[in-house]
């Protein structure tokens, strides 16, 4: 492996405790201006200090990221379809890779629908991405997108992740289910889970707990994070256990501890309440 390539995928997985935490903000490529995901540049400012690497599409990253950070960027270089489409699967590379090396990514990122209308097509895609890829040194993650028909149980997510990684990946990013230990096992490179679905906060804790355990190398968490009525203190909380071995009960602790030191909370509280009538002063007549 070229120093390049490892340099950039040390800077997504940390090579002090070989974990991961990614944030994604690239559910606007086939969701559009999703809720509470409106104004990119909102949302990823105060918790861009706090993820490892961001996920992200050319557009936000030029738009809504600033250039003087130093954090990460794995840039979403598929797409194509949308959710009002016919088929979600029918993704096709749309970003080039002397693109990705211009935005300086450190990794490029893809999804490939195994099982799908559109499995040959993405699977074929997968491994002409990593043929560019690798030529710059640039890592390349794999997205095991799953649809409805396709479930998320423990012998597809192992049958997605390998093919994923027979293809070249680098890091696989798939979802948690039951039997997780053997879908890592069967992947002989590291995998990242994803967060999905918007889930109260003390289950999304759970989910990274148990990924953590399973034997990921970390979570790639987007809506469990910028959905919650807490953005910060969650990702702060996900992170303890990522990089602080938290149980999940001291990281559903400390989220709300930091709930409670959250300047805007304190500030918004100290408001008086205009609803409340004020009571009578008897020193003044």
């Amino acid at each position: 492996m070229d120093w390049g390539l490892k340099n950039r995928l040390s800077n997504i997985i940390k090579p002090q405790d070989n974990r991961a935490l990614m944030l994604a903000v690239d559910h606007g490529y086939f969701l559009g201006p999703t809720e509470k995901l409106e104004n990119p540049r909102k949302v990823i400012a105060p918790l861009l200090k706090y993820c490892d690497s961001l996920m992200v599409t050319r557009g936000i990253q030029r738009t809504s990221v600033p250039a003087t950070t130093s954090t990460p960027m794995v840039l979403r270089v598929s797409g194509g379809s949308s959710i009002i489409g016919e088929d979600l699967s029918q993704e096709d590379i749309t970003v080039s890779i002397q693109d990705a090396i211009r935005l300086n990514a450190s990794a490029v990122a893809m999804s490939i629908f195994v099982g799908s209308k559109y499995e040959h097509q993405t699977i074929v895609n997968l491994g002409k991405l990593v043929n560019k890829a690798e030529k710059y040194g640039i890592p390349v993650l794999a997205v095991t997108a799953v649809g409805k028909e396709l479930g998320k149980d423990s012998r597809y997510l192992s049958l997605a992740c390998r093919i994923a990684a027979e293809q070249g990946a680098h890091i696989v990013k798939t979802y948690y289910c039951d039997n997780f230990e053997k879908v890592v096992q069967s992947c002989p490179v590291p995998i990242i889970v994803a967060g999905g679905k918007k889930i109260p906060e003390r289950d999304a804790l759970q989910l990274t707990y148990d990924s953590i355990k399973g034997g990921a190398v970390g979570v790639d968490m987007g809506r469990n994070i910028w959905q919650s009525e807490h953005p910060v203190a969650m990702i702060k909380a996900v992170r303890s256990i990522v990089h602080g071995n938290s149980n999940v009960d001291q990281a559903y602790d400390l989220y709300k501890q930091f709930i409670n030191e959250d300047p805007k909370k304190k500030q918004k509280s100290s408001k008086p309440n205009p609803s409340k009538p004020k009571k009578p002063n008897p020193s003044k007549k």
